[in-house]
């Protein structure tokens, strides 16, 4: 199974078995904020295509600031949406469930997250990089 792993935002962090990283999808001046969906999913598609993925796993939006759940919303619509096109599987987590994964506790910060990250080799460039990190390990270790 060929996972890439997830951590939706405009920040989005990533992670496949060769590599993983952060990709800043903020809209440039003078543009959409569609243009975010239109470089995610373009992005995505690259990397499935690339990588050979056959299981997507991403984190679920939570919280309550509105205009990031909206904005994750509308990627995760599109990332369903390519998943079926290329005949991808696909499945979500919840910020706890990964938290709880990665440092026993479901309410763990994000120092918490990058420090466990380092603790297993890797060197993340920020908390949203961890997060697809302790992800595509929990979809390991859920896959078997």
């Amino acid at each position: 199974m060929k996972i890439l792993a997830l951590d939706i935002a405009t920040k989005t962090g990533w992670k496949t078995e060769t590599a993983s990283g952060v990709w800043d999808l903020k809209p440039n001046r003078g543009e959409s904020s569609g243009m975010r969906v239109v470089r995610f999913k373009s992005k995505v598609k690259e990397i499935i295509q690339i990588e050979g993925i056959t299981q997507v796993s991403y984190e679920r939006p939570a919280g309550a600031n509105k205009s990031s759940i909206m904005a994750e919303s509308e990627m995760i619509g599109v990332l369903i949406d390519l998943c079926i096109e290329m005949g991808v599987e696909y499945a979500s987590y919840s910020a706890n469930e990964i938290k709880k994964f990665a440092t026993g506790k479901g309410n763990a910060g994000k120092p918490e997250m990058i420090n466990a990250a380092v603790k297993l080799g890797y060197n993340p460039i920020d908390d949203n990089e961890a997060d697809a990190i302790h992800l595509y390990l929990l979809t390991q270790k859920d896959l078997g």
